[in-house]
């Protein structure tokens, strides 16, 4: 007998709606005319207007796009080789697996808590490069699994035949790993991005007094500690669609690439 479908659809919507709602909700806030954080009273796109014209805003959106393009490009290469390495040891290490995948599963309060007790027992002024630095180390994890996905259906035969064929080894991982790795590469990239940019607790462990490295998480919750306003809806809302772009287009071609 063919079970109906309708009890598992119920469940659905009323899990997506309970995940989403919300979100919905605070997004279609951000157009309200009113001042008023909670009552409707309008059609207006004047709140994202006013995002341009606050500089504080705009600082910290120019700081979280440092950091997030700097952390980004810094950990997608050390996660690479990192992948790499490990896919390619002869003997396989639970431990060493285990320590590279850390920062993965450590709560976010006690990796902050942990790089703050490092770089002052290392005498560092805290600023964007020490934010720039913990983001690699909480980033660096999440592009190695992704790279590691990929080159578990690898095929290393492509390797042994173009060594076999006298090419060195640099020459061997530009012209035949690389291309086949691009997409994982890619994918793993943005996830670091979309991780960096919405990254609120270690930022706010790391960024020091000063208000030069504050980023964008961090100014919504200096801003929302006085009340919301549709005008935080709206940073918020902007906050969240580049994320989901990124986190999109790394899912995207994350499926291309097993294909």
């Amino acid at each position: 007998m063919r079970r109906s479908r309708l009890p598992d659809t119920i469940v659905l919507v009323l899990v997506y709606g309970f995940l989403y709602l919300p979100i919905a909700v605070l997004v279609l806030l951000s157009f309200n005319k009113a001042g008023l954080p909670t009552t409707w009273s309008g059609f207006s796109t004047k709140w994202y207007s006013s995002l341009f014209e606050n500089n504080d805003i705009l600082r910290a959106a120019w700081n979280t796009l440092v950091v997030a393009i700097c952390a980004t490009l810094i950990s997608t290469v050390l996660g690479t080789m990192l992948a790499i390495g490990m896919e390619t040891r002869r003997r396989k290490s639970s431990g060493l697996e285990a320590l590279a995948f850390a920062p993965m599963v450590i709560p976010d309060i006690v990796l902050a808590v942990a790089l703050l007790s490092f770089f002052s027992k290392l005498n560092l002024t805290l600023g964007l490069p020490t934010i720039i630095a913990s983001h690699v180390i909480f980033d660096l994890a999440f592009v190695c699994s992704v790279l590691r996905a990929r080159l578990k259906n690898f095929d290393y035969s492509i390797v042994e035949a173009s060594r076999d064929l006298g090419a060195s080894a640099w020459t061997t991982f530009w012209r035949v790993t690389f291309p086949v790795i691009l997409p994982a590469i890619v994918a793993g990239a943005l996830l670091a991005f979309t991780l960096s940019v919405d990254e609120f607790i270690i930022a706010f462990f790391t960024s020091g007094a000063s208000r030069s490295s504050i980023t964008l998480p961090i100014q919504i919750y200096s801003m929302i500690r006085f009340g919301i306003t549709p005008e935080i809806n709206a940073l918020a809302t902007l906050v969240m669609g580049v994320s989901a772009l990124a986190l999109f287009a790394s899912q995207w071609l994350n499926k291309e690439q097993i294909k």
